[in-house]
Formats: C-alpha cells, sequence, structure tokens
C-alpha cells in the first residue's frame, strides 16, 4: 500500500520536509483556500502539485473538494455548482492527479467535543463524548425538537452533566463543536448554526440518498471520462447529530450509495475510525465486500465506550482489529494484481494522530494534525504491512 500523509498546504505548521522524513511517499492535499464551492484553478493546481513534487513525494489523493451545500439539499442554484465541481474534476486530470476523496456530510464535517483529552502516557487525543454533546444540543444550543434524538436516560445524564458545567466549559466544547476544525467547510457562531441547521427541516436519510445519487449521476460520468477515481468519507461519528440524517455509516449505506452509479469511477474511502465508531460494523468484512470499490484507506482506531462515546485510541489500539483490516486490504490488492488492475496500489494515510512529545505546548497545531502522533501512526502501519509481507513470503 502507498504510504500518504494529510498536508494542509503552504501554511500547515507540518512542513512537506518533516513529512518526507516520516517515510511517507504520497500527499493527501486540496486547495484548502477554496471552499466556497467554486472551481479550482488549473494554475493553482499545478503550482501545489509541483511543490510537493519538488519535496520527493507526490500529490496522491485529492481530500476534498468540498460539496457545496445547495449541491446536498439540491436547490435550484445546484447545478452551478455543481458544474464547478465538474471543472474542477477536469483540472485535476489535467494535472495528472486521479483520485478525490469527498464526503457528503450536512452541516458538519468531523465532530469531536474534546481536543485535549488527557492519555495515560502523557500525550493528549481527541474525544467525542456523548454526555458533553448532548448536555451541548439540550440544554445551550437548544434547537427545536431537540428532545426527540434523546432517550429519557439520556436527557437526565445530560442534565447532570449541564448542572456541572461552568461558562469556560461550555464555552470550550461550543468552540470544538461549531467554530471550525480542519478540513471543515463553515464556521459558525450559535445563530448562524441554528439556521444551518433550519435548512434542513424535513430532509430525511431518503431525501438525502436522492440527493447524493443525483450528484453522483452527474460527476461520475466526468471522473470516468477523465480518468478519475471518487471515493466518498463516511460519516464522522457514524451516527446521526443534531438531528441530522447520516447516509454513509453502514454497508447498507455504502452498497446503496455504489449501486447509484455502478461504476468503478465512484468508489469508497474506508475510514476505520469512522466506521469503527459503530460497534455493528465488521470492518474486515466490509473491506471484503467492498474491496473493488474501495480507493484510499484511512487507518486508525477508536476506543468505543458504552454510552457512545469514544476517543482516538492508539492505531494498533482500541476497538477495532486493525491488523485484520490491514490484511484484508493488502488481499484485496493482490487480488487487483491477480486481475491485471493498474490500480491496485491502495493509498493509506495514518488519521488523527495523538499529540505527543514536542508537538505538545506548540502555538500552531492542528487538532489531530500533529507530527510525531501520525509518524507513530504510520510506523505502525508500516510494521504491521511488513510483518504480514514476511509471514506470506515465508509461507510461500
Amino acid at each position: 500500500m502507498e504510504e500518504c500523509f494529510r498536508w494542509y498546504g503552504p501554511n500547515d505548521p507540518v512542513p512537506l520536509s518533516h513529512i518526507r522524513q516520516a517515510g511517507a511517499t504520497g500527499i493527501v492535499s486540496a486547495l484548502h483556500h477554496i471552499y466556497d464551492g467554486s472551481a479550482w484553478p488549473l494554475d493553482q493546481i499545478l503550482a501545489q502539485k509541483a511543490q510537493i513534487e519538488a519535496a520527493g513525494m507526490r500529490w496522491s489523493v485529492v481530500e476534498s473538494i468540498p460539496v457545496h451545500n445547495s449541491i446536498k439539499l439540491a436547490t435550484a442554484d445546484s447545478g452551478r455548482y455543481i458544474g464547478w465541481y465538474k471543472d474542477t474534476l477536469r483540472a485535476l486530470a489535467r494535472a495528472g492527479v486521479d483520485m478525490v476523496c469527498y464526503n457528503f456530510m450536512p452541516v458538519v464535517d468531523w465532530t469531536r467535543t474534546d481536543l485535549m483529552q488527557p492519555l495515560a502516557n502523557g500525550g493528549y487525543a481527541l474525544r467525542f463524548d456523548a454526555v458533553d454533546f448532548a448536555a451541548y444540543d439540550l440544554f445551550v444550543l437548544k434547537r427545536p425538537r431537540v428532545e426527540d434524538s434523546y432517550t429519557d436516560d439520556q436527557i437526565a445524564a445530560a442534565h447532570q452533566r449541564f448542572a456541572g458545567m461552568d461558562e469556560a466549559t461550555i464555552g470550550r466544547i461550543e468552540r470544538n463543536l461549531i467554530a471550525g476544525l480542519p478540513a471543515t467547510e463553515r464556521s459558525f457562531n450559535r445563530a448562524s448554526f441554528l439556521a444551518a441547521l433550519a435548512e434542513y427541516d424535513g430532509v430525511t436519510a431518503e431525501t438525502l440518498h436522492e440527493n447524493l445519487a443525483r450528484f453522483l449521476q452527474e460527476i461520475v460520468p466526468v471522473a470516468e471520462e477523465v480518468g478519475i477515481r471518487l471515493c466518498i468519507h463516511p460519516d464522522d461519528p457514524a451516527f446521526s447529530l443534531y438531528g441530522l440524517p447520516r447516509i454513509v455509516s453502514t454497508p447498507q449505506d455504502v452498497r446503496r450509495i455504489l449501486a447509484a452509479v455502478d461504476s468503478p469511477a465512484n468508489g469508497i474511502t474506508f475510514c476505520t475510525g469512522s466506521y469503527g465508531t459503530r460497534a455493528e460494523n465488521d470492518l474486515p468484512a466490509m473491506v471484503r465486500e467492498f474491496g473493488p470499490r474501495i480507493h484510499f484507506a484511512h487507518l486508525r482506531n477508536v476506543q468505543r465506550e458504552a454510552d457512545g462515546s469514544f476517543y482516538e485510541a492508539d492505531h494498533l489500539g482500541g476497538s477495532s482489529d486493525l491488523p485484520a483490516v490491514i490484511l484484508a486490504l493488502m488481499e484485496e490488492q493482490e487480488r487487483r494484481l491477480r486481475e491485471g488492475r493498474t490500480d491496485w496500489c491502495i493509498p493509506l494515510r495514518p488519521d488523527h494522530g495523538h499529540l505527543l512529545a514536542d508537538d505538545i505546548g506548540k502555538e500552531r497545531i492542528n487538532p489531530g494534525y500533529s507530527l510525531i502522533g501520525r509518524l507513530k501512526g504510520l510506523a505502525e502501519i508500516r510494521g504491521v504491512m511488513q510483518g504480514i509481507n514476511t509471514a506470506l513470503a515465508q509461507k510461500a
């Protein structure tokens, strides 16, 4: 598998030279300054590609071209934004960048309540605390019909938690939830967030599925024409937040998405952390079922808790069997080689590393995307792959 690292462009606190030292050969990036849904200029794509190549790596995956909110809602002006999306795909293809990861999460992207959960080893992890989230949703945000999203027991636990929160705690949780994290398209205050949620009043999971299918029917033919592989990222976490529909969370969701346009260009990003937030998702089985359409992998682990909370665990710790997933992905690569597929090699990146060692206390850190934690994750993943290759060679 191709070892990659995410890079947030020239303003990323982690420079390309440090990523190269981690042993990565591929970069996962985007034009992060263009989040308004407009087309990416070819000259800017080429400039970023040249910068990556000058550092001795290649631009392996685009993550992400933002899907404008009008597309998710299928509003009257969505056609203009779909047109710009197609223009960006064509420009990327002309630049020789042929893989695009994207997501279809409404209003919020990946969501965490705590960006600095202390770990036993002295480092820090990202955490989603389900009780903190419910307390904010119920008693701070107070969105319409909020009680419909929770059981009586969840409301009681949230009320008790909220009673012990001071203003500083509430402010920190609110900033983490709605003020914008890396790779998020939008940043909100409380009023604008409630207004954004209101746009989805009456939008069901079925409606959102239909809008995604309509989007895919428009862009997949362009991707086929120019040789780009699209790969949708799952919901993070893979369950409903704020009463919003989530439609990329389960194997059933994936089957429906792949069937919407049955094309090799319509694939998935297999994120073990996102799918791993649901205990019923059998990750190795999902790789075996969807392997031919897995174009990209995010490898990380979460430790699930009984109340729906989770935190980012060590890559080889947590609730999911990451080595079993890596084995299944490597077996898929072997199957592709036997088929003669030219896209047999699956790019991967370590995701959401811990904040460790000298990265602790730095003024500029993208939460989850500090250097040392991801370097540790990549080293662990590399070790698993090497162990599998050694075992297979000994069997042969």
